[in-house]
């Protein structure tokens, strides 16, 4: 790592304590989840048992509805958005849920686009407390049988659903899907998923019913071996669709341009505003997933360019313009994730001097996530991602002392002084900031943006 430039500023930043979780903790969490739900546990209890009694109770509203189910390491939420606009654009009402969210609870679960209301939420979680308690269901699992049970109550006809870890046991995995799919295998989680490629996709593999179509964008073939293989014993009918070719896909700083073709609807010139090469690939998966549909939700080809025209999802290589400043904002949170965000920094023709703002949590993998983006940026600043839980916080003092950098990188622990600094430096330039959800969503805050109004 290269030695600081300033060295007041070296002893400045790392004397500094730690900010306590009280003083992180109160401008960047959400109020309505208190109201929602009392203290839930959190962390990961696999199995459905919960969940499925939970539903139950209620009637089983996640049958009420036909259901999309989506997974994958990276990617996942971009392909549910992208289908949710597309069937939204159909004129079919639509459900979305998605997670964790950036900012607000109510981007978890969009009803034809748009958020529920606060006093909506507030109403349908009184429907559901007594299960969520009676059963012990965890936070995730009481935001999924919440969802469940307001897309019922808001009349939704398909929902598309984002599988929130894994797969198998996820607790969204309890509905019957009419497609599922799988956008690609990385190493992640690998504490709870497992410590190989292949056993992570036997994992997301999971989400695979019996004789529902599905597809998957996964890129090597031993891992799709994996997922085909789980197919072929479920007799579900198996899709893999290849990336486009990369000479033919534009990445601009507010789009990305390609053509997909399939076997339905032949050659599609699309543009999604979602940026990167990766969402080439997002949108050519949302494409044949969206073709497995049966003929009563299948949509036309101009649905298809304008549903994917119009989706709407934050914080993944969103590129703003703020007085006269860039701000590329990325949720890259394991290393395919930061590898994806340099490759769109390299195709962008971004202002310089590049400076990163970058808070990673401290079970992922930031030994091998920090090199990469350090090596795009021309100063970096790493910080406590502030909404972060205080058991997953990282110690970035340790990472900047371990990782070798051919930047100048400082430590400055306070969030809201790093974000400051970080502005300072880029001056007319760009600021990245990148690393995990609760570091753009803190971000995203401290500077104004709403992803429920931007």
């Amino acid at each position: 790592m290269a030695p600081l430039t300033d060295s007041s500023v070296k002893s400045a930043t790392r004397a500094q304590p730690v900010p306590t979780p009280e003083r992180l903790d109160r401008p960047f969490a959400d109020p309505l989840v208190g109201r929602l739900f009392p203290a839930l546990p959190t962390g990961v209890h696999w199995g459905l048992e919960r969940t499925e009694r939970a539903l139950a109770s209620l009637g089983d509203p996640h049958l009420s509805y036909v259901t999309v189910h989506v997974g994958g390491t990276n990617g996942k939420g971009s392909v549910t958005s992208t289908v949710a606009s597309v069937l939204t654009r159909s004129g079919h009402r639509t459900g979305g849920y998605t997670s964790p969210h950036l900012i607000s609870f109510r981007e978890r679960m969009l009803v034809d686009g748009t958020a529920l209301s606060d006093a909506d939420l507030t109403a349908y979680a009184d429907d559901v407390r007594a299960a969520v308690l009676g059963y012990g269901l965890t936070f995730f699992e009481a935001v999924t049988v919440l969802a469940m049970h307001a897309f019922r109550e808001k009349g939704v006809e398909i929902a598309v659903l984002e599988v929130g870890l894994g797969g198998r046991l996820d607790s969204t995995n309890v509905i019957r899907p009419e497609v599922t799919a799988v956008t690609n295998v990385a190493m992640d989680h690998a504490d709870y998923l497992g410590e190989t490629l292949e056993q992570i996709a036997r994992e997301k593999g999971g989400i695979i019913k019996t004789g529902v179509p599905f597809v998957t964008a996964e890129a090597d073939p031993a891992i799709r071996a994996v997922l085909q293989d789980i197919a072929r014993e479920r007799g579900a009918p198996f899709v893999a669709v290849a990336a486009p070719d990369p000479t033919l896909v534009e990445v601009e700083s507010d789009h990305t341009s390609l053509v997909a073709t399939s076997e339905r609807w032949g050659s599609l010139h699309l543009r999604t505003p979602l940026v990167g090469l990766h969402q080439a690939s997002n949108a050519v998966l949302a494409v044949a997933v969206l073709e497995q549909l049966g003929d009563r939700w299948r949509p036309n080809e101009v649905e298809i360019v304008e549903g994917i025209a119009g989706v709407r999802y934050h914080g993944r290589d969103e590129v703003k313009i703020l007085e006269g400043r860039t701000w590329l904002f990325d949720v890259a949170h394991n290393t395919a994730g930061i590898l994806s965000l340099v490759d769109t920094i390299d195709r962008l023709d971004l202002p310089r001097p590049l400076v990163g703002l970058i808070g990673v949590l401290g079970d992922k993998d930031w030994q091998r996530m920090l090199p990469p983006i350090l090596s795009r940026m021309d100063a970096a600043f790493l910080t406590q991602p502030p909404s972060a839980p205080v058991e997953r916080r990282w110690n970035p003092v340790e990472a900047a002392d371990v990782v070798d950098a051919l930047t100048v990188v400082r430590v400055v622990e306070d969030f809201l002084e790093a974000l400051e600094r970080a502005r300072a430096r880029a001056g007319s330039g760009t600021v990245v900031v990148t690393g995990s959800v609760h570091t753009v969503g803190s971000a995203m805050s401290v500077l104004g943006l709403d992803p429920l109004e931007t």
